[in-house]
């Protein structure tokens, strides 16, 4: 006589959490960056060394940008027409386009004219370049991808033309800044 049993139930997977843009605002002030990206929620590399280079390109940036624009830091959100939260390390954007001309409260609905990651050696290419892509499907005019490991500077245009700098090349600010121009070495002086 031979004795059935029963199939082993199996294990229920846990299904993972769709976290929110409510789910974003209100996580606590941890001194860490996140960013929303497909309903997960992820960790954005930073450091000190980051932090001052970001700053650094911000004051570069400003005296260019301020007539016709805004230079924002690090903590601006930015809503994807897709429902993610970027947050790139320095980004500019056209007053023009300012809802109502004025200053957004939350977050800003649409992605920067230029937005500027300083790429830390953890992130990985992949995750880099569909950030890349997003900005620019979306309608970012450029992307500076800042590696300070390298000081090289990978310059995407709308057009999908990459541009890779090296420390002794010009960084122009192109259509959208045509007066601004930095040597790219001197974006990572430390």
């Amino acid at each position: 006589m031979t004795v059935a049993t029963a199939p082993k139930p199996k294990p229920t997977s846990k299904r993972k959490r769709r976290w929110t843009e409510q789910d974003l605002l209100n996580l606590p002030n941890d001194g860490r960056k996140y960013e929303l990206v497909n309903g997960r929620l992820i960790e954005v590399p930073t450091g000190f060394r980051h932090g001052v280079l970001s700053a650094e390109l911000t004051v570069r940036l400003h005296p260019y940008v301020k007539p016709w624009g805004v230079v924002c830091d690090s903590s601006t959100g930015f809503r994807t027409p897709d429902g993610n939260i970027r947050s790139p390390d320095v980004s500019v954007v056209r007053k023009e386009r300012l809802p109502e001309g004025k200053l957004p409260v939350g977050f800003f609905d649409g992605v920067p004219d230029l937005a500027v990651e300083i790429i830390s050696p953890s992130e990985k290419s992949r995750d880099i370049l569909a950030k890349v892509g997003e900005y620019l499907e979306a309608g970012a005019q450029e992307v500076w991808l800042l590696f300070p490991e390298r000081q090289q500077v990978h310059r995407y245009r709308a057009n999908l033309e990459v541009e890779v700098l090296h420390a002794d090349d010009t960084l122009t600010g192109g259509a959208l800044m045509p007066d601004f121009a930095v040597r790219v070495g001197d974006l990572f002086v430390e």
